[in-house]
């Protein structure tokens, strides 16, 4: 089996470059194992008789490195267990993760790498909001499937007419803020509520659907650039605006920097981090990494209200989390599962249910109509169902409201679904949370 994390390359040629490259030679292939073209007229690079070859950009250095680069090491160690059971279809996958720093202008270096170098099929889990918005127009123009963008902008899966190979996962921020607004306007109505964003579509989008149904509430908008952890002013300016309620659309790193800054200022609102930033057990550790001791990072978030879609490590009765457990136990990887492998395990089942739904005959074309025809029907760990559809490449169609409790979590909500825009949210009644695993632990 083939385990690639590598470091950042050079480019191997710039995006203009790649461009002309690509569109001078069709979709390329290697002589005599992957081609442009399969026997039925679709796109097969990447494609061998015994193997498919698959790419992500994700931050194993850098600021976002905490956390996120535990994501492909998940992913690696379930594709690790289909191949050892033989692969999907008799192929085995190959999975090259390339890393970007979190970084625009490496994503769009190693991203180059992939596509030209490597000559994968598909990007699966490419990761972040700014880092994926240089490369996806890219991805899209030269066909390439771009599977689960381990964001929830609504660029992925809003604009299926000029982003047509591109698919979201995990639940847009938009219904996430309208879900974490809903929950608090019915149960603190009368809490004056900060916003702390990222300042691109993670923060916008949140924000868009917390108005939904907080725009009186809220007394103060501060915002951070990914990369300055300078948030003091940030923090300063929410206890000076008297919130007393900080909703949070922010990375596990700024999790910690508002819990570090807002103690300095003997500032404790009731604190609400999205899902991305909400990881107990990362953010203690970063707490206490960042203050060199001087703060005990366990149990820094008991009491912080937060959002779930899928099964955590400690959710022990779960048969996902069994799953995740005998995946981990079988992929031979040193140290303890932690939620980022969890993510990157769930992402993975849900990549090779498409490819089984793709069939024999794979082809990108192929891939990206299955996951318009059946993609909305497929099971998995997700506690909500997926909205797939020909007009639609979102993901994931929502999540419970909990509170954190050491390394726990209590759900305070039933699962909830919504959609963009003002579509109602209600209670889940599908059934979806209530699924298991296929036999075998993957998909026929």
């Amino acid at each position: 089996m083939k385990r690639h994390l590598w470091g950042p390359t050079a480019p191997v040629v710039g995006l203009l470059a790649a461009t002309l490259v690509l569109a001078g030679c069709g979709s390329g292939g290697r002589d005599g194992d992957s081609g442009g073209e399969g026997e039925g007229g679709g796109d097969t690079t990447g494609v061998t008789d015994d193997s498919i070859t698959i790419g992500g950009h994700f931050p194993l250095t850098g600021v976002a490195a905490p956390g996120y680069s535990e994501i492909p090491v998940g992913a690696q160690a379930y594709y690790d267990f289909v191949n050892d059971a033989g692969g999907v279809n008799g192929r085995t996958i190959d999975f090259i993760v390339k890393d970007d720093g979190y970084d625009p202008s490496k994503t769009t270096a190693v991203t180059d790498d992939l596509v030209l170098r490597e000559e994968i099929f598909a990007m699966v889990g490419g990761l972040g909001t700014p880092t994926h918005r240089a490369v996806v127009d890219d991805l899209n123009a030269e066909g390439v499937p771009d599977m689960f963008v381990s964001s929830g902008s609504l660029q992925w899966g809003d604009d299926v007419a000029n982003r047509p190979t591109t698919f979201g996962w995990q639940p847009d921020y938009e219904i996430e803020g309208k879900i974490i607004g809903q929950y608090i306007a019915e149960n603190l109505p009368d809490a004056k509520v900060g916003l702390f964003l990222q300042d691109d579509d993670f923060g916008t989008d949140g924000e868009s659907g917390v108005r939904q149904f907080l725009d009186d509430q809220i007394v103060s908008v501060q915002r951070y650039t990914s990369g300055n952890t300078e948030i003091g002013p940030q923090i300063a300016a929410l206890q000076a605006d008297g919130a007393d309620l900080v909703i949070g659309f922010n990375t596990p790193a700024y999790t910690a920097l508002t819990q570090l800054n807002g103690l300095g200022l003997g500032y404790s609102p009731q604190w609400f981090y999205s899902n991305v930033g909400s990881d107990p057990t990362l953010v203690g550790g970063l707490l206490a990494n960042f203050s060199e001791g001087a703060v005990d990072g366990a149990g820094a978030l008991d009491g912080v209200l937060t959002t779930e879609y899928i099964p955590a490590v400690a959710d022990s009765d779960s048969e996902w989390t069994q799953l995740w457990n005998e995946v981990w136990d079988a992929s031979g990887e040193d140290g303890e599962l932690t939620n980022f492998n969890i993510y990157g395990m769930s992402q993975a089942y849900t990549f090779v249910q498409a490819l089984v739904a793709a069939g024999e005959d794979l082809t990108r074309e192929g891939l990206i109509a299955a996951m318009e025809e059946q993609g909305g029907d497929f099971a998995g760990p997700n506690l909500a169902p997926y909205r797939y559809s020909a007009d639609s490449h979102l993901g994931i169609s929502g999540m419970r409201v909990a509170e954190l409790k050491g390394v726990a979590s209590t759900p305070l909500t039933p699962v909830l679904v919504t959609d963009i825009g003002d579509a109602e949210i209600v209670e889940d009644t599908s059934g979806q949370d209530e699924d298991g695993p296929a036999e075998g632990g993957i998909p026929q």
